[in-house]
């Protein structure tokens, strides 16, 4: 089970920080050790390998053909596409609901959320789930490819100094802001203004 190798994936990672009081907090270990493992039993899935940067952690994910990256503390797990419940009644992007760690959580096709052409799921195609504060909710994204450290001083926020052009516009009511890392341009989710949007909190087929 999904859930079970990721509680053996934080129990190790805890172990480590035992061993190794100055290193990574026992969220972004586990994280990593998940996307390693990942990458290992998936041939297919692109893990990018970066250079040692300071900053902070995040989980970059992509949706038709972008970058997008997320605050590894917000993140819950990454897990494989699994057979979901469905639910009655509810709007077509929410595709059904899963035993998340003991916990009943809404799967949300973020394609669909965002009005974006369906995608066939895939080999790639991920489950994210986030948590702020007490909701938490699973996204189907195109997939995950690494956990990457962005310096503060890379990231231009969301407001009118940052380039239109670099953040779409079916995003830009959830972008906390963008990073330019090299040659890569990554938009910032703001975790926080999606799963609280007024169009999260109420998807019932009334009114839609």
């Amino acid at each position: 089970m999904a859930s079970d190798n990721l509680r053996a994936l934080q129990n190790e990672a805890l172990a480590a920080m035992q061993q190794q009081p100055n290193s990574q907090s026992p969220v972004v270990a586990a994280l990593q050790m998940q996307l390693a493992q990942m990458s290992r039993d998936n041939t297919d899935a692109d893990m990018k390998s970066t250079p040692t940067v300071v900053g902070e952690q995040y989980l970059v994910f992509s949706l038709r053909d972008r970058e997008f990256a997320v605050k590894a503390e917000l993140v819950q797990g990454v897990e494989r596409l699994t057979d979901l419940t469905p639910v009655p009644n509810v709007v077509p992007w929410i595709k059904g609901v899963i035993n998340l760690r003991g916990s009943i959580t809404s799967v949300v096709d973020l394609r669909l959320f965002l009005g974006l052409e369906p995608l066939a799921y895939g080999a790639r195609t991920r489950l994210l789930s986030l948590q702020f504060n007490e909701m938490v909710i699973c996204l189907i994204v195109d997939g995950v490819s690494e956990m990457l450290p962005i310096p503060a001083a890379a990231i231009a926020s969301g407001g009118a100094n940052t380039r239109q052009t670099t953040i779409p516009s079916w995003m830009a009511s959830f972008v906390a802001g963008s990073a330019l890392l090299a040659n890569r341009m990554i938009v910032l989710l703001d975790v926080e203004r999606l799963l609280f949007s007024e169009k999260m909190q109420h998807y019932d087929l009334q009114g839609v």
